[in-house]
Formats: C-alpha cells, sequence, structure tokens
C-alpha cells in the first residue's frame, strides 16, 4: 500500500469517528485487527472492536480536534496525534463517576496497515490527566 493510500485510509477512518459512522471505521480495519486499549489489554478482531466502540458510545461523546497524520514510506506503519474533546456521560467501570463533565486531552496511536486495513491500533492518553479533569 502507498503512503498516499495509507493517509486515505486514516483519513476516512478518522472522519468515521468524528461523524459516529462505526461501520465506516470497521471497514476501515482488518479482520483480525489488533486494539490495544491505553493502559489496558490487547483485544482482537471487528467483534471486540464493535463491543469496544458500543461501549465507549455508552459512557463517552468525544470528536477529535487537530489531528496530524504521519506515515511512513511505503505506508505500512503510521501514527496519528490529536486532541480529544469530550464529555463523560454515563460512569465507566473503575472510574470516577459520570455526570456530563468535559475535557480536553492530547492523544495519540500508533497503527499498523496490511493489506489495504488498519490491522494494529495501539491507543496512548495520559489518563491521570484525564481523571483530573473529570474528578
Amino acid at each position: 500500500m502507498s503512503r498516499a493510500a495509507t493517509l486515505a485510509l486514516l483519513e476516512r477512518y478518522y472522519a468515521a469517528f468524528n461523524a459516529g459512522d462505526w461501520q465506516t471505521m470497521l471497514d476501515c480495519l482488518s479482520d483480525d485487527v489488533a486494539h490495544d486499549i491505553n493502559q489496558g489489554s490487547r483485544q482482537s478482531g471487528k467483534a471486540a472492536f464493535t463491543a469496544f466502540l458500543a461501549h465507549m458510545e455508552r459512557c463517552y461523546k468525544e470528536r477529535l480536534a487537530d489531528i496530524a497524520l504521519m506515515v511512513n514510506e511505503d505506508g505500512s506503519r503510521a501514527a496519528a496525534e490529536f486532541v480529544v474533546h469530550g464529555a463523560y456521560i454515563a460512569t465507566d467501570e473503575g472510574l470516577p463517576d459520570a455526570a456530563g463533565q468535559t475535557y480536553v486531552l492530547p492523544a495519540g496511536a500508533f497503527l499498523a496497515i496490511d493489506g489495504g486495513r488498519i490491522s494494529r491500533l495501539t491507543m496512548y492518553y495520559n489518563l491521570a490527566d484525564w481523571t483530573a479533569q473529570v474528578a
């Protein structure tokens, strides 16, 4: 996959995130996608990612801004940096109680691309910063 094709894939993926278009996001993923959740475990496959999206939709309302995409020469690896603008709308297990608190949080992702789809998505953000904003 070319660098330009990977950029287009990531632009489609993140635009779908901001539009709440989960199906388009899923279409950008390989069937066996590996999803490394920030400070959590690795989940594998589209079914697990679909469940993750449902959980996120229940607990959070988020929009990404200032998205910067970086792709290596052969298009096989990429990184994304962005700012999450969110609202904490339902309590997530093990986290503070939700009451509609808003937050602004820098975050990033590392991605692997295989066969024209995202095959690995590793997320990073500062959980202590998020917790301080919603506590």
